[in-house]
This record gives C-alpha cells, sequence and structure tokens, in this order.
C-alpha cells in the first residue's frame, strides 16, 4: 500500500509540474516581443514587417518591435540569432529562400545553417523582375541580351545579397542566355532604387514589388513568374521571351531551435491572421500571398535545394 501512494504521490506532483509549465507557455507572450529584419529598410521584407506589426501587437496583446540588422545579404542577423537567441518566443528573425539554402552552401564561413532554427511560416513570395532605368538603352531584354553577348561583363545588374534569389536569377540568365554580366550585391531591396536612378548599375535584377515601385520612372523587361503578374501586367515573363527562368523569394520567419511548440503554434496563427488582414494592401504591390507551414517549410526548402544545387555547383 505504501509503494502505491508513493507512486500516486510522485504522479500528482509529476501532473502538478507538467500543469504548471503548460501554464507558463500559456501565458506566452507576457512581454514585448522583437522581430529582426536582416536587411536594410525599405526592402520587400521590412514593408511586410510594418504592416504586420499593428496587426500582431493587437492579437498577442504586448508590443512588437521591429528591428534592422543588415549586411552579409542577412547573414550577419541569421549568424547572430542562431548563435544567441534565446528559444523563449521573444525575438523573431525574417527569413527568405533561397537565401538561407545558398549562403551556407556557398559559404562555409557563412555562420549559420539552412535548418538551425524554427521556422514558424512563410507568408509571402515575389518574383524575380529585371529593371532598367526609363531612359535604358535597352527598351527590350532582347537588346540587354545582344548588348551583353558583344560586351562580356559590361552589363552590371545590381540585386539584393550574395547567392539570394536575385543573384541566382542574374545567373540562370547568363546560363540561358549564354551571357557573361557582372553582379553587384548590395545589403538589401532599400538601396537599389537610389543606385539605379544615380546610373550607378545598368539594371536590377530585383523582385516584382521594386518594378510596382519604380514603374513611373523604370521599365521591367521581364518577370520570372510563370504567368504575367497582376500588379505588373505589361511587364513580358521570361519564357514569354524564350526564357526559362522562373522563381524568386520566398519570406517568412523564424523562432530559435528548441522553442517550445506551444509558442511556435500561437505565433504561426498569429501571423497567419495578419497575413488575411494584409493581403489587399501587398497584392496590389507585387507580393503573392502564401500560407506555408508545418512539413510543407520542410517540403520548399528541399524542392529548391534541388532546385538551385546546378547553379550553385556551376557557380564555384
Amino acid at each position: 500500500m505504501k509503494s502505491r501512494l508513493s507512486t500516486l504521490a510522485v504522479a500528482v506532483s509529476a501532473f502538478a509540474l507538467f500543469g504548471a509549465a503548460g501554464a507558463v507557455q500559456a501565458d506566452y507572450p507576457e512581454r514585448d516581443i522583437t522581430y529582426v529584419i536582416p536587411f536594410d529598410p525599405g526592402g520587400e521584407s521590412d514593408v511586410t514587417a510594418r504592416f504586420q506589426e499593428p496587426i500582431l501587437e493587437e492579437i498577442l496583446g504586448v508590443g512588437v518591435n521591429v528591428t534592422h540588422r543588415p549586411g552579409g545579404g542577412g547573414a550577419v542577423a541569421w549568424s547572430e540569432f542562431q548563435n544567441s537567441a534565446e528559444p523563449d518566443g521573444y525575438e523573431i528573425i525574417g527569413v527568405n529562400i533561397p537565401h538561407i539554402i545558398g549562403q551556407p552552401i556557398q559559404r562555409s564561413d557563412a555562420g549559420f545553417e539552412t535548418d538551425d532554427w524554427e521556422i514558424i511560416t512563410f507568408f509571402h513570395s515575389t518574383p524575380n523582375a529585371l529593371i532598367v532605368p526609363e531612359d535604358s538603352p535597352f527598351e527590350t531584354l532582347d537588346d540587354l541580351v545582344e548588348y551583353a553577348r558583344e560586351n562580356p561583363e559590361a552589363v552590371t545588374l545590381g540585386g539584393s545579397g550574395t547567392y539570394s534569389a536575385n543573384h541566382l536569377g542574374a545567373l540562370r540568365l547568363e546560363r540561358e542566355a549564354d551571357i557573361d554580366v557582372t553582379y553587384i550585391p548590395f545589403s538589401g531591396t532599400g538601396p537599389l532604387p537610389a543606385a539605379l536612378e544615380g546610373g550607378h548599375v545598368s539594371g536590377i535584377f530585383n523582385y516584382t514589388m521594386l518594378g510596382v515601385q519604380m514603374e513611373d520612372n523604370a521599365r521591367v523587361l521581364a518577370v520570372a513568374s510563370e504567368e504575367r503578374v497582376p500588379a505588373l501586367p505589361d511587364a513580358p515573363t521570361f519564357k514569354e521571351q524564350g526564357y526559362d527562368i522562373v522563381g524568386g523569394a520566398y519570406r517568412g520567419v523564424a523562432a530559435p531551435t528548441g522553442t517550445p511548440p506551444e509558442v511556435i503554434e500561437v505565433l504561426e496563427e498569429a501571423f497567419a491572421e495578419a497575413n488575411r488582414e494584409i493581403t489587399e494592401k501587398q497584392e496590389p504591390l507585387g507580393f503573392v500571398m502564401e500560407y506555408i507551414t508545418g512539413e510543407e517549410v520542410d517540403e520548399v526548402i528541399g524542392t529548391l535545394r534541388e532546385a538551385y544545387g546546378p547553379i550553385l555547383e556551376a557557380a564555384d
């Protein structure tokens, strides 16, 4: 009898402890959350975070502080996050693919690993877009390709980061069109309009959002989507012009490895609701809204690893 009572007491104590732990997680969040954007202000990640911020605060009942830590095409912030962020849900970070796939493959010193975090969700994507100034001599994609063939490396294309969606898009253009261009990485999308308008680059290999933003003083030569993007109805796809180039960036948010599942679930639901509420604002800007969570995250990353692998290997 004594043994049975002791066992029961242990079980009751364990249940009490489990209940207390569950209650702690149920109270999340209890203080402000830091939301790190690993790029400059003004880019796609920042624009979306600013839309999300007030909605997340309303849903979660605490402050959501958007901060910027640009550098290395995202690698600076991602490295710091994976090495120092506590797995308690109070620091989260924007993540982009293919950036988080390509950088560790290409650089042993990237400072972070593709799978070393808990990705909460990917909430939107943006196709790549090839953009030139309004007064550019390149009126069509064929104009640019013809010039690049006759003048190897003379065409300079700015983009966000190295081995990012933009960089990989430029490499695919080189391969598909049999040309050599000079890709110039910037710390994010934010500095690109000034670089284009100031004549520092021949063009930009960036995203559809920037194409929409600059449509009054720039020309979109091609968009890397299967079909024309509704926000840029006059911009032809690469496929329309004979180049099999489809791709861009997926953007989402991650928590540190080891963050409790209950916390991930709270954040996942909050971002899903925020996404629903900002769709009408984002789609006209050139975004494609997504809802990728759980096992689908691994499937998307696996698929894109396979798609970009040959390009990354060829770039070594």
